[in-house]
């Protein structure tokens, strides 16, 4: 089970990255989502973020347990899960791609209020809320911008 959790909090290693792991893991979500979810209808890739998101907070709080950490580098299921919120039912262009990427990166790094406030939940939780939010903001934001054009 060790083995599991590491293997799905890193995102298969891409938490290992050594330069800016949380930017390898947003990327690679919008690899997967570019060439796997897209096609897909919105009931599909909305269960694929519940899964990530029930599953990441669990598996996120026992690697933070083994390494003894609050908020450890190579846990990055929480840039992928919130990436992906940024990414739901964005049209298939490769614009609103590209800024749901940036958006989710900038409001990830800064973490505007009220965002960095959630890192003080409890375990995975404080792992992952910070990041659904930034995936959330990063997805209004997305939408603002896609009604004004």
């Amino acid at each position: 089970m060790k083995t599991l959790a590491m293997t799905l909090s890193t995102f298969f290693g891409i938490g290992f990255f050594p330069v800016a792991p949380g930017t390898a893991a947003s990327l690679a979500a919008v690899v997967l989502f570019y060439f796997l979810l897209w096609p897909l209808p919105w009931f599909w890739t909305s269960g694929i973020i519940f899964i990530c998101l029930a599953a990441g907070v669990p598996a996120s709080a026992r690697c933070a347990a083994e390494l003894d950490r609050t908020d450890p580098r190579p846990v990055v299921i929480d840039e992928v899960c919130g990436q992906l919120i940024a990414l739901f039912l964005i049209p298939a262009d490769r614009t609103a791609l590209l800024l749901a990427f940036l958006l989710f990166r900038l409001f990830d790094i800064v973490k505007p209020w009220p965002i960095r406030k959630l890192e003080r939940f409890p375990g995975g939780w404080g792992i992952m809320a910070d990041d659904v939010a930034a995936g959330l903001l990063a997805r209004l934001c997305l939408q603002i911008y896609l009604f004004l054009r």
